[in-house]
C-alpha cells in the first residue's frame, strides 16, 4: 500500500506526466522493496503553493506505508528530492516530504484492511 501524493506549483505537461508517475512508482517500490503492483502515485501539478513567501517551483509530497522504516526516512528524502530537481526543477530546499506508516488497521483495500 505503499502511497506517494506529489504536490507542486509547478506545471506539468501532458505528455510528461506518464512518465513521472512511472518513474516515481518504481523509485516508491524500489526504496521500500515492495511490489510496484502495490504502489500508488498521486500527481498533483500547477498547484495554488506559496513555500518561503515566494511561488517558486516547490512541492510537498506525502509518503505512507506501512512498515515504513523510520531509519531510512533520510535516504527516502534524499531520493524524492533528486527525482524532483531532475524532473521538475524543484530545488530539494523547497521540498517538504511528511512520512508516514499508518497502522494496519487504519488503511483499507479490497474491501477489507490490511
Amino acid at each position: 500500500m505503499p502511497t506517494l501524493r506529489l504536490l507542486t506549483n509547478v506545471e506539468i505537461a501532458p505528455e510528461s506526466r506518464p512518465e513521472l508517475l512511472a518513474r516515481a512508482s518504481r523509485m516508491v517500490a524500489d526504496l521500500l522493496g515492495k511490489p510496484e503492483s502495490y504502489v500508488m502515485v498521486v500527481l498533483e501539478g500547477g498547484r495554488d503553493l506559496l513555500f518561503a513567501g515566494t511561488a517558486d517551483p516547490a512541492a510537498y509530497l506525502e509518503l505512507k506505508s506501512l512498515g515504513l522504516p523510520e531509519s531510512r526516512t533520510p535516504e527516502f528524502s534524499r531520493a524524492l528530492c533528486g527525482l524532483l530537481a531532475e524532473t521538475l526543477a524543484i530545488p530539494p530546499e523547497r521540498v517538504y516530504i511528511e512520512f508516514a506508516a499508518p497502522p494496519r488497521h487504519l488503511f483499507g483495500w479490497n474491501n477489507a484492511t490490511f
